[in-house]
């Protein structure tokens, strides 16, 4: 190789006089145990003696079976509290839709899945008008099924305050408006607006 040069060969000899050839014997490895099965193992010791709390699943939409809505059907609900003239600005979908989400040809599983994430980005990104296309299922075995675990789970859902179906322009019947409640945040915003006392800042 060009640049080679005596001292450069004595530097390498130097490195390596530590380094020895490996046999040419049959090399034994010691036994290691796989760390998924010892895992396992103390996970079945510690359920036995009951140390061990079943992972939380924090979706609690349900899955039993809820109150059939037929597929044409015009779903509306709103939480005591929330004003006529909110909701029927809702109803109008005169709110801009701040994100959407498509449950068509998914399963019941998949959309519960699904609205639960949904609600729960919306609610960390500070949105709070929602579209849900859900479609009709006039054409399914069982018409309106997902339709009818929809209005369910958003009756169901802690921090929504009203839903209803869409304007035709958005799907119908076959979607719906959601609005989620105000954040603290945005609670102590509007009240500044207004002039009113802070919540936070007593006198």
């Amino acid at each position: 190789m060009s640049g080679d040069t005596p001292e450069n060969d004595g530097s390498f000899a130097d490195a390596m006089q530590d380094v020895k050839p490996l046999s040419k014997g049959k090399n034994v490895l010691p036994k290691v145990k796989p760390l998924v099965s010892t895992i396992a193992k103390e996970n079945r010791r510690l359920s036995a003696e009951g140390k061990l709390k079943p992972a939380r699943d924090e979706n609690y939409l349900t899955l039993a079976e809820v109150p059939p809505r037929e597929p044409l059907e015009f779903l509306e609900w709103k939480k005591v509290g929330v004003q006529n003239a909110v909701f029927e600005r809702l109803r109008k979908g005169l709110y801009e839709a701040d994100a959407t989400l498509d449950l068509h040809r998914k399963t019941v599983k998949e959309a519960r899945i699904m609205v639960f994430e949904f609600l729960t980005m919306a609610l960390k990104r500070g949105w709070r008008n929602l579209l849900i296309s859900h479609g009709k299922g006039e054409a399914s075995k069982t018409p309106g099924r997902l339709k009818s675990y929809l209005a369910a789970w958003l009756e169901q859902h802690e921090e929504v305050n009203a839903f209803c179906s869409a304007q035709r322009k958005r799907g119908g019947v076959g979607s719906v408006y959601v609005l989620l409640r105000k954040s603290p945040e945005e609670k102590e915003l509007n009240r500044e607006e207004h002039g009113f006392k802070s919540d936070y800042y007593q006198s």
